[in-house]
């Protein structure tokens, strides 16, 4: 098998897709899926809901395209299904911490130490617009 696919490396038609947009165009649209794999680790707080919305929707439309282009382009669908699944987490999140109570729930986790340096916070500002 690995004979073959050398062999098909080395061939025109490797070299037609290679040099084509059914790779290209995929392979520089990655970097949606990339970014939002990476959000994944990132606070609640910054999800913005509506841009979460319209990525998703983007690519389940293109996901769609991927399919139905002749010839079926399985890199770009590829592509967009990872960025549909890492916006759908990422909304689910989203919904989750706004309004179904995560936002409350986090608060209450806070430790000792975070309320602490809260109340600091507070004090502080406090004391500097006193002055």
């Amino acid at each position: 098998m690995a004979s073959t696919f050398t062999a098909w490396l080395r061939s025109p038609a490797a070299r037609d897709y290679f040099f084509s947009t059914h790779f290209w165009g995929p392979v520089a649209n990655w970097g949606l899926p990339i970014a939002a794999l990476a959000d994944l680790k990132k606070d609640e707080e910054v999800i913005s809901g509506a841009m979460t919305t319209a990525l998703t929707a983007y690519s389940m439309v293109f996901m769609r395209f991927a399919w139905r282009v002749q010839p079926r382009n399985y890199l770009l669908f590829a592509c967009h299904a990872t960025n549909a699944t890492a916006q759908s987490v990422q909304l689910a999140r989203f919904t989750n911490y706004w309004y179904n109570g995560g936002k409350e729930a986090k608060d209450k986790l806070k430790g000792p130490v975070a309320q602490a340096i809260d109340a600091t916070s507070a004090e502080a500002k406090k004391v500097a617009a006193a002055k």
